[in-house]
Parts: structure tokens; sequence; C-alpha cells
């Protein structure tokens, strides 16, 4: 008899789905628990079954959470904007709206044939206009605030304090208010792709080259948002989250703190205490070093690269320059460490600041703008990286840092090497190798003999005494380059007139005033000069102001980012037409610490995460959301990969549909093969015989439970009409079986109280863990157990389908429809263990003869040595390898092993 799976899970979707049993509100009689999932791009493949597991997991959370007493918040929703749409749409003509809408729907049936308790009354699109007019709104607050450094928050613009030397200039007072809002416009290197005629995010770069389309940067004006300000904020709040090491690590990394100095490196030479009219400014971590320079690199977007360089060079400078600008900084970042280096010389010369020296000024392609000040000083003895471009470039090499333990110089080096050192070398230490430790400084001036640390600050006080240099923390992070040039995202609602003057709503107007839809246009071709398509839009670009001019709308829309800043806050009360949420409802369903549980994919460890939290703590410092970070607990489930060990992609043909999968097996099958898999954050290959496994478990509960009825109508789906919860005895043609629910022995009682118990405080405790794939295996060694001798008692059945229902939902529910309950058992409580019952009264001890195992038996706990050992010497089995021999001692541990030692008879 098999489970009837395609006619069960339909009935209780339905049912779940038409009495909204899922649906929630604020019920501040209950705890809250807030799971989210990170909502799903709705692409036209739909779901492979590598998606489902991160779904599958919080899903479990879920159920589990709500059987336990909590008032769940479980949504849904889809970040529908993005390149790909518009990128059909300019081959098919067709809408983006259209095929995102069709993918929504497709996404949205393939989620609910699973079985996930999302509330349904609570999904959000990002391309909906009553979504994204928040978006916009939020965007406005951002660009109506500029960030306090004493109060290390941001403030409406209106409490900037303005000099009063600007007082009565209009167009500088206006430049000054602008230049501090958190969102402003610059001139900004992007990543443009001729063929897409659209700025690329770093992010999205590697997609689009692969894809065969090319890169190159290019100067455009851009929206950009001052993250910058938030550097330090972002860092300290990584402390009190409880997210994967590795996540922390990499948001760390990206931020990218350094303790250090600016240093200016004189263009030309001047009096040492003058202040120089033009120099090269780098920053650098390692002050102690500044008399190894040796020469300086530069990035080749760095302004003062053309103007170092002499005529002589300019032909081959700016060749270097434009082949580098058809590269992302990423990739030059990584082959920076890897390849060999490539650079040109400028011709032109900086002079060190205590020195006097004459440097060399070069451009190379692993120096980048995007960290320091794109300047780098090069102590080619103390870094690998300028070692090898001395090296190539026979360039000079001073070590100028002695390690603490000294190191023994080499007898015999190639001859390739030794030519270098002729050319290269000066310094009594050099010994032809790279040392970047710490240690004490040689050949260094006034920094001789110091330690790394002590001459790092005294470096640093000369400078500032000097005036040539000042202490200076820098971060990696750059400002956020806010701005696409496409059509489908969200329009930014800003409007300018002629003379460069910004207009958009004012606060009392705001809410009324948006949302500033997107235009219907013909064509999602961007325009020829890099506008987007919204440049062609004539009727919706150009508009009145209140005075009678003419006003010309933003072209430029928001990145896909945008709308997933901040989904989880819209969520808390999605239908709000007023505000972005009601404030009672934020306190209520975010806490004290946002978010309880936030699973999705590893890849958006860094930027959706960055952005999130900078986004939520603007909304924090304005008084509109409650907790200072959005996520409390964040888990990244691993990949599921095809049964060739790759990723699932169309590409390389290994996905595996769902729909596929749950037609054949179930959705209950293929929700416990994914979990029983391996532990969550792993990645795990996907074998597609592997599910037949789980199947045969469901298969097990079934019979377990049900006896077949003896009726003429066997074909099920003619007799279950009717999709409510219950149905007559006469209507099914199965029950459950009587002799499960007979009242077991007393002896077999214990046992089964023992075990029943014990699964649940073991389960208990992996649900908590999310090591679902052990819970998964208790919940089979107790179908395992009590499968052979079938009577439970009501009781014990009861409490195991409860057991049952996170992981697979649809056969509980219809086990406990059978069990005669009459509601859903999505809020039953969840089954209590009791520690009385789960002490062990027994235990299982081994007994050896000289250290071999020769029995064993089952015994009460807490025997004596004496006792266990008369035991063991009774044991038939234990006799049979003693005879002939004597016993020389025996070694007891109590509730384990008895050890008996014995040699042959002399």
């Amino acid at each position: 008899m098999s489970y009837p799976f395609s006619i069960i899970e339909m009935k209780w979707q339905n049912y779940w789905e038409k009495n909204a049993i899922f649906s929630v509100d604020m019920d501040v009689e209950k705890p809250k628990y807030y799971v989210l999932d990170m909502f799903p791009y709705p692409s036209a493949e739909g779901l492979h079954v590598g998606h489902p597991e991160g779904y599958t997991a919080s899903d479990i959370i879920a159920r589990y959470k709500r059987m336990k007493g909590f008032h769940v918040l479980h949504p849904m929703g889809w970040d529908a904007f993005g390149l790909p749409a518009e990128r059909y749409a300019m081959k098919t003509k067709i809408h983006p709206r259209e095929t995102t809408k069709k993918n929504i729907a497709n996404f949205r049936r393939q989620c609910k044939s699973l079985g996930f308790s999302y509330d349904w009354n609570r999904e959000i699109n990002t391309t909906e206009p009553e979504y994204y007019k928040w978006t916009q709104w939020i965007f406005l607050k951002i660009l109506n605030s500029f960030y306090d450094p004493d109060l290390k928050k941001a403030r409406p613009i209106d409490e900037l304090p303005i000099p009063e030397d600007l007082a009565e200039n209009s167009l500088k007072r206006r430049d000054y208010i602008n230049s501090h809002r958190l969102a402003y416009t610059k001139e900004a290197p992007v990543n443009w792709s001729p063929e897409l005629k659209t700025v690329l995010a770093n992010e999205e770069l590697q997609e689009w080259v692969q894809k065969g389309y090319t890169v190159e940067k290019k100067q455009m004006k851009q929206w950009m948002l001052r993250i910058t300000a938030y550097a330090e904020r972002l860092l300290e709040g990584l402390e009190d989250l409880d997210w994967p090491s590795g996540t922390i690590e990499l948001q760390k990394n990206w931020i990218g703190r350094s303790e250090g100095v600016l240093i200016d490196f004189f263009l030309s030479s001047q009096n040492e205490v003058s202040i120089p009219k033009e120099s090269l400014r780098v920053f650098t971590t390692r002050p102690d070093t500044l008399f190894g320079v040796s020469y300086l690199l530069l990035a080749p977007e760095h302004p003062l690269a053309l103007t170092l360089t002499q005529s002589k060079q300019s032909s081959k400078v700016l060749e270097y320059i434009q082949k580098t600008s058809r590269r992302s900084e990423q990739d030059r970042m990584i082959e920076g460490e890897k390849r060999e280096k490539t650079g040109v010389f400028t011709g032109g010369y900086v002079f060190h600041p205590f020195t006097r020296e004459k440097l060399p000024v070069w451009i190379a392609d692993y120096i980048l703008m995007g960290y320091g000040t794109g300047a780098v000083m090069a102590v080619p003895a103390h870094d690998r990286r300028d070692f090898d471009f001395a090296k190539k470039f026979l360039l000079p090499i001073r070590s100028v840092i002695q390690p603490l333990a000294s190191r023994k110089a080499p007898e015999n080096l190639p001859k390739d090497e030794q030519k270098i050192e002729e050319q290269v070398y000066e310094g009594e230490v050099y010994e032809g190798e790279v040392y970047e430790g710490e240690g004490v400084c040689i050949h260094s001036d006034f920094l001789n003999g110091l330690n790394t640390q002590d001459a790092s600050a005294k470096a640093i006080e000369k400078l500032e005494e000097k005036r040539l240099g000042k202490r200076k923390i820098q971060y990696k992070l750059r400002d956020w380059l806010f701005s696409r040039q496409r059509y489908w995202g969200e329009p930014i609602p800003v409007s300018m007139d002629e003379k460069g003057n910004f207009f958009f709503p004012k606060d009392e107007e705001l809410v009324d005033s948006l949302p500033l839809r997107l235009p219907e246009i013909e064509s999602f071709e961007p325009a020829e000069n890099g506008e987007s398509p919204l440049a062609r839009a004539e009727d919706w670009l150009f508009h009145p102001s209140s005075d009678g001019g003419m006003l010309r709308r933003e072209t430029n829309t928001m990145p896909q980012w945008a709308g997933s800043c901040w989904y989880y806050l819209r969520f808390l009360d999605p239908k709000n037409k007023q505000c972005l949420f009601n404030p009672k409802k934020e306190s209520y369903w975010m806490g004290s610490q946002g978010v309880d549980l936030y699973i999705g994919g590893a890849e958006h460890a860094v930027l959706h995460l960055l952005y999130a939290r900078f986004w939520h703590k603007i909304l924090y410092d304005l008084g509109f959301v409650t907790t200072p970070e959005p996520f409390a607990r964040l888990v990244h489930q691993g990949l599921i990969l095809g049964e060739d060990g790759k990723k699932m992609s169309k590409s390389l043909g290994n996905t595996v549909n769902p729909d596929e999968t749950t037609s054949q097996y179930g959705a209950d099958s293929l929700r416990l093969y994914e979990m029983f898999l391996g532990p969550l954050e792993q990645n795990k290959p996907w074998v597609s015989r592997g599910i037949e496994g789980v199947s045969r478990f469901l298969n097990r509960v079934w019979r377990l439970y049900i006896q077949e009825r003896d009726i003429e109508e066997n074909i099920l789906g003619e007799k279950i009409k009717d999709r409510s919860v219950n149905h007559s005895v006469k209507e099914k043609p199965y029950r459950i079986d009587p002799l499960l629910l007979e009242t077991p022995s007393k002896e077999r009682k214990e046992r089964l109280d023992f075990l029943l118990h014990s699964t649940i405080q073991k389960i208990e405790r992996d649900i908590e863990k999310l090591s679902l794939n052990t819970a998964i295996s208790c919940l089979m060694t107790f179908v395992r157990e009590v499968y052979q001798e079938k009577r439970v008692g009501r009781s014990v059945a009861e409490s195991f389908v409860l057991l049952l229902s996170p992981f697979a939902p649809h056969i509980a529910e219809e086990l406990w429809s059978l069990l005669g309950k009459k509601d859903s058992l999505a809020y039953q409580p969840w089954p209590d263990y009791d520690p009385s019952k789960i002490v062990v009264r027994e235990t299982e001890v081994v007994f050896q003869v000289n250290g071999k195992l020769r029995g064993k038996s089952s015994v009460p706990m807490g025997l004596s040595r004496e006792k266990l050992e008369e035991i063991a010497l009774k044991n038939s089995k234990v006799q049979n390898f003693l005879q002939g021999k004597k016993i020389q001692k025996v070694i007891t541990v109590p509730n384990r092993l008895v050890n008996i030692v014995a040699h042959p008879n002399q």
C-alpha cells in the first residue's frame, strides 16, 4: 500500500490557502519569531532543486516555532527588477512587466506546490508601483539627510550648519548643502558595456563578460550614496551578530579598515618647511618602511597619471591606460596577485619627503583607485607584488627592515638573480628575498634601531611636524554607485532645471506625490549617448515647475539592490498606503534584534547584506526603525550541485526541475531529501536515485499508521471530491490501523516512552541548531524501532505525527485528520519531553578477554564492579575463551566494559 501523495498534497495545499492558515497579524500576548528567506529573482527558468533547500529549512523552523507557541512571520516576495528582463524585452519587444508577471506566477506556483507555509497575503513585488513608491520615499529621505560626524548619525539636511560666509551666496550655499547630502551626483569611472549600453556593477561583471559582452571604464555622471560615512558603524555592528564567521570576515575585508598615514611626495623639489603646492599623495600602513621606497606606482585612472607623463612616454602611457580600461578592477586585483606584472614608466619623478631623492613614477594595472589614493609608495624588499614589479623592470630594491630573528644569507644565488643583485642591491642585509613582516629599522636615518610599531609612530610624528603627511584611518569601502542606464528599474524621483538645481517633493507632499511611475515606452534600447531609454519618453521626461519653468526628470534608474535593501521591512505592513509601515508593527515584529533568522545564499554575503545594513542604519538614525541592525541571525545554505558535482546551471544542462521530482515522489519526499543530504551549510551533490530512500521512509510511515479498507471503490481520486479537512470514513479507502492505537504492555510502554521522549529531545535540539539532517535520522530511527511491533498507543502515535509535521507537513496533516482531529496541526503544541522518562535505566556492557570482544549484556545502570565481574565471568561465551587459562586481573569500567586478562596455565 503506497502513500497517495499526489492527492493528499494537493488537498492540504488547497486547504491551507483557502483557510489562510499561515496568515498572521500582531498578537502582543505571544512572543514573535520572524523567519525570512532571501527573496528570489524570478527568472524564466523557474526553480531548480537547488533553490528550495533554504526555503525548506526556513519552513521547518517556521512550522516548529508556531508549534512552540511563537507568533511567526514567514513571508515571501520577488526581487523582480533587473537587467535580464530588460535584455529579453530588447530582443522580443515584450514589455518586461509581462515577462516578470509570468515568471512570478510560475515561481509562486512552484513554492506552493512544495507546501511552504508562507503568509501569501504579505506577498510583495519590487516592480509594483505600490512597492517602489516606498523605495523612492526612502531614497528621498537619504537625499535629504547628512551625516553628523560628531553625533555619528544621520540628520535631516535642514539641520546642517551653514557657514556664515555662505549665507548670502545662494549658489555656494546650494553646492555646500549638496556636498553633504547622503545621496549626491558626481562624475565617476564606471563599468560601461558598449553592447549593453549600460553601467554594470562590479558584482555583475563576471556574468556578462562570460556571455561575451565587453566592458570598459568610462567617466559618467552618476548618483552615489555616501556609505563611506557609515564605514566604522558598519564594522562595529558586526560584533553582536550571530552570523557565519566567514561572512563577517568578508564584510570586514570589504570595508577594509586600515590605520596609517597620508604622505605627500612632491612633484617638484621645494624647501623642506614650505607647504607643497602640488604633490602626489599616498596612503600607507607601514610608514616604518618609508626609507625603503625606490619608486611610486599609480593606478591607470589616477588624475595625475597624464600630468606626470612626459611627452616621449605619452603614446605608451595612453596605450596602456586604454588597454587597462577594458578590464574590471576585480579582474585586475585577482590577476595582480597571480600573473606577471605589467606597467609603463611615465617619465616623471617625485621627491622623497625626507631625503629629497628623485623617485620614478610608474603606472601599473594592479594598483586600484578603489583603495587608498590610487597611488602606492613601492617598497619592493618588503612587499611581494612590488618586488616582482621591481625585478621585472630592474628597479632598486632596498632592505630597511631587519627581522627580529636574523636570517642566514644564501651562499649561492642563481645567475639571473645575481645580475639583478649587482644592479639593484643597496643594503647589507638584503638577501634577494622579500620580508613582509615586522622587525627593526635599518638604513632608515632617524628610525634606525626602532621596532616596527615605534618606528611607525615616530615617522608619523615627523611627517605631521613638518606638514608632510597626516595620520589617517582609511577604508577600502567606496561610496555606492547608485545609477543604472536602464528602463527596468525604480525611477529616481528627482528633476533638475537648466542651472543644475534639484527639485523633488517636499516632506509634506511626499506620500501623495509618489510613486513616480515608469512611463510606457516602445523601445527598450538605451540611447546612443549612454542615457537610459527613459530619455526618449519626452512626455514623461519634461514637466513644468511651480514657477512656470521647465524641469527635466532624472533618466537613470536605481540598481536592483535598491528594492532588496529594505523588503524585510515592507513585509511587516505590506498593504499600508500612508506610511512605510505602522510603527507598532515594526516595534513588534522587529523586536529588540530585528529578523530572528535570515537564510540565503553565500553569494550575497557582502553587498546585499552591506547595503541593507546601510539603509537600515539611516532609517534607525532618522527614527523610523527601532533596531540598529536588521538581521540578528544569518545562515547560508550550501549549494545543491548537479549530479556531475558542478553548480547547477542551465548552460551546463545539469539542472533538475522540482516539478518533475514532486510529480514522481511528492513534495514531502523532496523536502526530506534536500534536508537529509547533509548539513545545511555544506555543498551537496544531487543524486536522483537518493530520493527513493526518503520516499520509502514516508511509505513506511504510511503503512505503520494506515489500514487499507475493504471497499469496492478503489480509485482514490473518485472518492475525495471535497477538499476540506474532514471526510467521512465511507469516502476514504483507508483509515488508522486500530492495532496502532492499542495500549502496549507495561514493559513495552516504558521502552516506547524512552524512545519517544529521547526522540523529542534530540529533534528539538537539532532543529534549534539547524542540524536538520540528523533530526530526520531521529525520525527514521523511531519508525524503524516501532515498525515491527505496531502497538504504540494513541499518545505516542499522535506525538510522532507532530514531530514529523515540520518536515513532511502533507502526510502529517492527513494522519492528524485520520486520528480524528478537526483542526490543522499547524498550531498544535509541540510535544514536551519528560526528562524522567529518558533516564537510562539499562546499559549495554561489553565483555573482553585480553582486550578482544567476547560477549555483551544489558544490565541495570550503576551496578558495582564486583557484580559486573560476576556477570561477565558467568557469560557462556566468555567462559569458552577462559578455558585452560588463569585469570591475572580484571579491569572494570562501570556501565561500559569488563576486560579479563588471562594467560595459559603453565
